[in-house]
C-alpha cells in the first residue's frame, strides 16, 4: 500500500462496471479496495477506513442506501464522503440518497469521467493533498505534488516521513491524532511499525519545522496524541 495515494472503497455488484472503474480510479493514482456487496463493504470499512467510497444503491445483501445511513451515523466514519450510484433519476430517490447522508448522487448511466471529476471535488475537501492543493497553516506552506515546504518562505528540509506526518496534519490542524492513527495514515496497515516510532519521527518533524526559528507548532496532548496547532 502506498500511503500516499487516496484511497477509494469502489462497492459495486456488478463485475464489468466494477472492473472498469477499478481500471480508471487505479489509472488516475488511486488505491483501490472493491466491494460486491454490502456485507463485504461494511467489513473493509471497519478494518481500513477509506478516504471516499463510490456506493451503488441496488446491492445484494445490506442495500446501498443502508451502508450509507450506518457510516454516516457513526461518528468514527461520518465524514468519509460517499458517492451514491443509483439507476433511479427521479427527484424524490436523489432527494432519499441525499438525506441519507450521500455527498453526491451519480445517476447511472453516466459518465466516467464526470465520476472521476466529483470524486476529486470530494477528496479536495477531506484530503486536498490528495488532489495537488497546497496546504498552508499559519507560517507553514506544504506543496504535495511538488514536495516542498517553507516556513516563512524559507526552505525546509524534511525525510519522507516527516513530510506525510506534516501533511497529514495540515489536512485537519487542530485534530487530535493518536499514535495508532498516525501509523495507519502514514505507515499504513500492512507495516508493523512500533508506536514508539511515531515518537521518533514527531522529534524530527519538530526539529525540521523549527531549523530556521520560530515556535514548535506541534502540540502533544497527553494521552491523546499529537495535533498541529
Amino acid at each position: 500500500m502506498s500511503v500516499d495515494r487516496p484511497h477509494v472503497l469502489l462497492v459495486e455488484d456488478e463485475p464489468a462496471q466494477r472492473e472498469v472503474l477499478g481500471y480508471n480510479f487505479e489509472s488516475e493514482g488511486f488505491q483501490v479496495t472493491k466491494a460486491e456487496n454490502g456485507d463485504d463493504a461494511l467489513m473493509f470499512v471497519n478494518e481500513e477506513a477509506p478516504d471516499i467510497i463510490v456506493l451503488d444503491w441496488m446491492l445484494p445483501g445490506v442495500s446501498g442506501i443502508e451502508i450509507c445511513r450506518r457510516l454516516k451515523s457513526r461518528a468514527e466514519t461520518r465524514q468519509i464522503p460517499i458517492i451514491m450510484l443509483s439507476a433511479r433519476s427521479e427527484d424524490v430517490d436523489r432527494v432519499r440518497g441525499l438525506e441519507t447522508g450521500a455527498d453526491d448522487y451519480v445517476v447511472k448511466p453516466y459518465s466516467v469521467i464526470e465520476l472521476m471529476a466529483r470524486v476529486r471535488t470530494q477528496l479536495r475537501r477531506v484530503r486536498p493533498s490528495a488532489v495537488g492543493q497546497v496546504l498552508s497553516f499559519d507560517d507553514i506552506r506544504l506543496d504535495a505534488e511538488t514536495h516542498k515546504v517553507t516556513r516563512s518562505d524559507s526552505a525546509l528540509k524534511l525525510g519522507p516521513t516527516e513530510f506525510r506526518l506534516l501533511t497529514t496534519f495540515m489536512e485537519k490542524p487542530g485534530r487530535v491524532w493518536s499514535r495508532e492513527q498516525l501509523l495507519d495514515r502514514v505507515w499504513g496497515r500492512d507495516i508493523y511499525v512500533d508506536t514508539r516510532t511515531v515518537d521518533v519521527h514527531i522529534g524530527r518533524l519538530r526539529k525540521a519545522l523549527c531549523q530556521h526559528g520560530g515556535e514548535d507548532p506541534v502540540r502533544t496532548v497527553r494521552g491523546a496524541g499529537y495535533a498541529l496547532g
